[in-house]
This record gives C-alpha cells, sequence and structure tokens, in this order.
C-alpha cells in the first residue's frame, strides 16, 4: 500500500465552515477504508465494500442534503444551486449504480470505483464546493476565520 493511493486532506480543500469541512474529511476517511481494502486483493475489497458502500452513500446523501439547504438558506443562485444539485445527483447515481452491479453479482472491479470516489472528491470539493465557500462564508459572516 502506497501512501499516493490514499486521499490526503489538504486545506486547500477546506471550505472554511467547520462542519462542511468534518463531513467532508468523513468521506475522506470512508474512501480511504475502501482503497486500503482494495490493496489488500479483491476478497478483502468486496468484503469491505459490500458493508461500506451503503453507508458511504447514505453519508453522501446527508451531506449533500447540509450543503443544499445551505444554498437555498442564503440564496445562493438559482443556477449556481441547480449545477451544484445536479453534480450530487450524478455522482449519487453513480454509486448506486456501482452498488447495484456488485449485489447483481456483475463484473465488479472495486479498484474503479475507488479511484471514481477519489477523484470525484478531489475534484468536487477542491472546485465545486469552492464556488460557494465565500459566498456562504459571508452570509454567516465567517469571511475572517
Amino acid at each position: 500500500m502506497s501512501d499516493k493511493d490514499f486521499i490526503k486532506w489538504k486545506d486547500e480543500y477546506s471550505v472554511g465552515i467547520s462542519y462542511i469541512d468534518e463531513q467532508h474529511k468523513s468521506f475522506v476517511n470512508m474512501i480511504n477504508k475502501l482503497i486500503e481494502a482494495c490493496n489488500q486483493g479483491e476478497d478483502e475489497a468486496s468484503k469491505v465494500f459490500k458493508t461500506t458502500i451503503k453507508d458511504l452513500v447514505e453519508y453522501v446523501k446527508f451531506h449533500f442534503k447540509t450543503e443544499e439547504d445551505l444554498l437555498i438558506k442564503y440564496g445562493f443562485s438559482k443556477d449556481g444551486y441547480d449545477i451544484h444539485k445536479r453534480e450530487h445527483e450524478q455522482f449519487v447515481f453513480k454509486i448506486l449504480e456501482a452498488v447495484s452491479d456488485f449485489e447483481n453479482g456483475k463484473k465488479f472491479v472495486p479498484n474503479q470505483t475507488t479511484r471514481y470516489l477519489k477523484n470525484w472528491l478531489s475534484q468536487h470539493v477542491a472546485i465545486c464546493d469552492k464556488g460557494y465557500s465565500d459566498f456562504l462564508k459571508e452570509k454567516m459572516g465567517l469571511k475572517n476565520i
């Protein structure tokens, strides 16, 4: 197992809203658990995937609702909100598709799923979530934190 295979939390991922950052860190930990299992072989990956991926789906739904509720509450632009929500929905669809394939005995490649999770998280948090960060911090009175 190599350090480069895991996601390391970086300050650049922070959106400056502590409970959102903590939720992101929990997501990172779940993905790292899956990556570690993949590095231990296909049997371990399948076993861990079976128990972890549903928890991950439920957690990201909770997290996405948290973000979306904040965007609505503080009046984020409709277009910006719609784009962000669509990204969340596409992500959940893709993961649920992987879960369904796994449960229905289709050829499942855990490494592909974890690579997708890792890439999506890095891109989404570092780029897309940063798109609302300054807006929400200002509206929430967190600008100087």
